[in-house]
């Protein structure tokens, strides 16, 4: 009778330490960690300048309508279109210029009453440092006001770990095709 006690005890003792090893191994989905121990130096801020070219008409065009709402083509501000771009960044606002990269991502109109979007993209940087680097935004997009801010929500590369804003302030607007040139002033904070 003591050994079938102490078997028991055995057993139950080996149970709750594999309970406890399991329930242990489960909760090391997350760490702790120094930002020392993967390399991050201080913390910079940068400013970078460039012109977005949202071209939509054309045999060379970079942004497409992809989907609309059923009231979009009745509504005042073109309300549920969604268009997805891959728009060139360039150094000035020529579309000849030298080309830093490009904005990949879609915009869509999602204010029933103001002619705003709601912008989700990336800044595909492929110049000098920057290059293979992005920048991500998220963001409204008020069009009609002359300067909009949009955060910076993060980025890759370079900018791991970015956040920070952007202004934007249309250059050019052709009312017959609806091309477009908007300045972009950006500033990120990075490691």
């Amino acid at each position: 009778m003591a050994q079938s006690l102490h078997k028991q005890k055995y057993t139950i003792l080996t149970l709750f330490l594999f309970l406890f090893l399991l329930h242990g191994e489960s909760q090391k989905f997350s760490r702790n960690l120094s930002s020392k121990t993967l390399g991050f130096k201080k913390q910079k801020l940068s400013h970078l300048h460039f012109y977005f070219h949202d071209i939509v008409s054309g045999d060379q065009a970079t942004a497409f309508r992809v989907a609309q709402s059923a009231i979009t083509n009745t509504s005042s501000t073109g309300f549920g279109f969604m268009a997805m771009m891959d728009n060139p960044l360039t150094v000035s606002p020529e579309r000849t210029s030298k080309m830093v990269g490009r904005a990949q991502g879609f915009y869509a109109s999602a204010d029933l009453r103001e002619s705003a979007l709601l912008m989700v993209m990336n800044y595909v940087f492929s110049e000098g440092k920057y290059n293979g680097s992005t920048l991500s935004i998220l963001g409204r997009n008020e069009v009609f006001t002359t300067v909009r801010e949009m955060p910076i929500v993060g980025g890759s590369g370079i900018f791991r770990f970015a956040c920070g804003y952007v202004l934007a302030k249309t250059q050019f607007f052709n009312i017959t095709n609806g091309d477009t040139v908007v300045e972009y002033d950006v500033y990120v904070q990075h490691y």
